[in-house]
């Protein structure tokens, strides 16, 4: 019936009937928590079902890289690009700044990833170059100025705090970008976050992914973007800057790249871009009309579009380079006025554009990554560690069953069954939750199970002893629930303590088996207590019950 494919309607059916068995055949005092009991337990079963992949449909248990294999990455930020990045800008801003007030300077540089210098400010105009100097590198912002007066030189450096400010940022900054790559990928419940205790390290997983290849192009690459205009072109650096005294002008960079008869040539690019990766709204793979080549096609956000048209609007029949991770890609000619729209060419094949449009959708890193570790997990070896899990754990569960029916008899089915519900309780809440279940998962399943037990053996022997004190079945049973309540709950509470501390300063391996153990006790505390003394009321009765099978 389509009504029931409804997980909510089901779980309506499923109480509704719950409650009409309960008032034909369950005491009345039993009722209420015959049908509580009994609506949540459905509920599990329709959260979780089904739980693994079939006939197409996707399980609701999601598996993590171990199980499910995949690709395992650990990447390390080189913070220090940022650092850079910052302090060139800082020092394009004191040229600018400078050079617009009039202020006669030797040099503007960056001295180290954190560190600018200005030298030979001329002595007359050295009070206003400091004003200058600290109104683009403020103090509040973090940077200290220092100044030689006689020598007309300004240091500036950034504070601890701020270098500090900036590492965090520009990992942050590089979790996101690697986020949306991923979700370019396609790759369902990847994991992404910071790994290690050196603060500058990422860990990715990636589940299901099999072309390990494309995966790691489309994640490290750098993807930084720039198109500037051509002041000129030549063979070697050296024959290039001929016309320029054999420096680098200070508004202008030599940038490599291959020239249209694939030879090295050099070109001498403006240092400020006329749009950069992050006006891109959009990017795409395209093929040339005239040349049926592979191209990516893009558009921008309407900020951008207007200092695009407006730039090339003036500067048509000059060369635009299109720089690419700091080499030009190519540099065609502006033949007209562009608008929000243009084409990225070069030398690509059909699946380099393919992932320069997907780096490009997600954006460019912030800084340089270096793999530190590499691992590829394959999916037979997922599915033989599924395999070698659930063995152990019906294994485990039928050597408890066989223990318990022989030492507890009849009562050891109240125990098996309030076991049963404990799973039942801890697979749909990872279900519900969307938790991921691991290798060490699994070995928190397990630990559950013994858990569970343990928790029944209390009860059961505190029920004997009350029996041996010569008290009735009822009150035996009554006490011996009633006098383990709080030893379950300190019990309980110390290893929920426990995995509380290993999911929050534990790694992936260690969080997952941390997850599984803390629902997996939780779901003890209302299986083993409340399940199993429920059972044991509902079979008593009303009856008088001389002896108890225990």
């Amino acid at each position: 019936m389509p009504a029931l494919e409804n997980p909510f309607v089901l779980w309506l059916v499923v109480t509704a009937a719950l409650a009409g068995l309960a008032y034909a055949a369950i005491r009345t005092e039993l009722r209420v928590r015959f049908v509580l009991y009994g609506s949540f337990l459905a509920a599990c079963v329709v959260v979780l079902w089904p739980p693994y992949e079939r006939a197409g449909q996707p399980g609701k248990i999601k598996l993590g890289l171990d199980l499910r294999g995949g690709i395992h990455l650990v990447l390390q930020v080189v913070t220090d690009d940022a650092l850079v990045a910052t302090a060139d800008d800082s020092v394009a801003s004191v040229r600018s700044k400078l050079g617009s007030t009039g202020i006669v300077f030797a040099d503007a540089r960056r001295e180290s990833p954190s560190s600018l210098v200005v030298d030979g400010v001329e002595p007359a105009r050295v009070k206003d170059a400091r004003d200058v100097i600290r109104e683009v590198c403020r103090e509040r912002d973090g940077w200290d100025v220092r100044e030689d007066t006689a020598a007309g030189r300004f240091t500036v450096r950034m504070t601890d705090p701020l270098v500090h400010r900036i590492r965090e940022q520009t990992v942050d900054e590089a979790i996101k970008t690697l986020e949306r790559r991923v979700n370019v990928l396609g790759v369902a419940e990847p994991v992404i976050g910071r790994y290690g205790s050196t603060g500058d390290q990422i860990l990715v997983q990636l589940p299901g992914v099999t072309d390990r290849e494309q995966a790691r192009n489309i994640i490290i690459r750098t993807a930084l973007l720039a198109l500037k205009l051509v002041e000129d072109s030549g063979p070697t650096r050296e024959a290039l800057l001929q016309n320029f005294g054999g420096k680098v002008p200070d508004n202008m960079e030599v940038v490599p790249g291959l020239g249209d008869d694939n030879q090295q040539v050099y070109y001498l690019v403006r240092r400020e871009a006329v749009i950069t990766g992050r006006d891109l709204k959009t990017a795409r793979a395209g093929v040339d009309p005239q040349t049926n080549a592979p191209d990516v096609e893009f558009s921008l956000f309407p900020q951008g579009a207007d200092r695009f048209a407006r730039e090339t609007g003036r500067s048509v029949g000059r060369r635009l380079a299109i720089i690419l991770d700091g080499r030009v890609e190519s540099a065609p000619v502006i033949q007209s006025r562009i608008t929000d729209r243009g084409v990225i060419t070069g030398r690509f094949s059909t699946r380099e554009v393919d992932e320069l449009a997907k780096v490009l959708r997600a954006g460019a890193l912030p800084a340089t990554m270096k793999y530190q570790q590499e691992l590829t997990v394959g999916a037979s070896l997922g599915k033989d560690s599924i395999r070698a899990g659930v063995t152990a754990a019906v294994a485990g569960m039928g050597f408890i069953t066989l223990f318990m029916l022989f030492y507890y008899r009849l009562s050891g089915v109240n125990a098996i069954v309030a076991l049963a519900a404990n799973l039942l309780i801890l697979l749909g809440a990872m279900a519900y939750s969307g938790a991921t279940l691991t290798l060490p998962g699994i070995a928190g399943v397990i630990l559950t199970i013994g858990v569970g037990v343990d928790t029944n053996v209390l009860v059961f022997e505190r029920i004997r002893e009350e029996l041996r004190n010569g008290k009735t079945v009822r009150a035996a049973v009554a006490n011996g629930f009633e006098r383990v309540w709080i030893t379950i709950l300190d019990t309980h509470a110390t290893a929920l303590i426990a995995a509380a501390f290993l999911f929050q300063f534990g790694t992936g391996p260690i969080k997952g088996f941390a997850v599984t153990l803390f629902m997996g006790l939780v779901a003890n505390v209302f299986a083993s207590y409340f399940v199993s003394k429920f059972l044991f009321e509902w079979v008593l009765g009303k009856r008088a019950v001389q002896t108890l099978s225990i």
